[in-house]
């Protein structure tokens, strides 16, 4: 039987720009992004390196979001401007065969030169999973963040309902951020739970620097009855980070969809057991 790949065998030619989901475990990564001391090590440097194998020459690779340390990319979207004639296919499994366990390529399809993995989004969906359960889980202890004290998602639901809207995300911004703004336009949010899972789910333009960990952690405050209802839209309207809860953890917290205008036709991104469709 013959093989069957998602993806052409139909050569792309140089100098055109290919776009790719990436999926990766981040437990073992300093983040994204590749940084001046080379011992660092990171998901874009891992990604470069073996894409060059492929090219046979370096590549620089564009990203949707620069998650940070710890932080899991179940739909990442990259871009990059391909140096060498390679088809989708050679992409993608040669991507594959140099690259981690833990580091993975689903697709790559040529785009127009317009594109770009950062500037064209129109949101990005961000997943925070958390075991609410008496004793830690030894499985999957760095894809959950685990939170021992009972947690009311009735109440986090209800009170992530004040996070809608543009607004000022000043008390749920890290100090080390570097936007020019903190505006943010969140589209929609819902925390549901699942067993012994808390789902937090949300999406929105773009995010500040810790801005969904920090949500998750103040959401949680509440969850706890350690803080009253209607303690996130007090925070909103102080916007001092100091008055916020403590960041949460970055084990469960995952970029799992980003949304891109029709016309560029790129796949569909499929959903997972941990990473259902909004509301799920």
């Amino acid at each position: 039987m013959a093989e069957h790949y998602p993806f052409s065998a139909d050569p792309l030619p140089a100098g055109g720009r290919i776009a790719c989901r990436v999926e990766y475990d981040g437990s073992r990564y300093s983040g994204w992004q590749a940084q001046s001391h080379h011992d660092v090590h990171t998901v874009q440097t891992t990604l470069e390196t073996a894409l060059g194998v492929v090219a046979a020459t370096p590549l620089r690779v564009h990203c949707a979001g620069r998650t940070d340390s710890g932080v899991h990319g179940f739909s990442q979207i990259v871009h990059f401007d391909a140096p060498v004639v390679r088809s989708a296919k050679a992409w993608v499994l040669g991507g594959n065969g140099n690259l981690p366990f833990d580091v993975r390529l689903h697709w790559a399809v040529p785009v127009v030169d317009e594109f770009h993995a950062r500037f064209s989004a129109l949101s990005r969906r961000y997943r925070y999973v958390i075991a609410n359960t008496a004793v830690r889980p030894a499985l999957l202890g760095r894809q959950l963040t685990w939170q021992k004290q009972p947690l009311d998602a009735s109440i986090m639901h209800r009170e992530a309902q004040h996070l809608l809207g543009e607004l000022d995300f000043s008390a749920f911004r890290a100090a080390a951020c570097q936007s020019s703004s903190p505006l943010r336009n969140v589209h929609s949010v819902s925390v549901v739970r699942r067993g012994e899972l808390i789902v937090i789910d949300i999406k929105a333009n773009a995010f500040l620097h810790h801005m969904v960990r920090n949500i998750a952690g103040s959401l949680m405050a509440v969850g706890s009855a350690r803080k009253p209802p209607g303690w996130i839209r007090e925070l909103l309207v102080l916007g001092d980070r100091t008055a916020a809860a403590d960041t949460a953890a970055a084990d469960g917290l995952y970029l799992v969809d980003v949304e891109y205008p029709a016309h560029f036709a790129l796949p569909v991104t499929p959903y997972g057991p941990l990473l259902l469709a909004p509301g799920q």
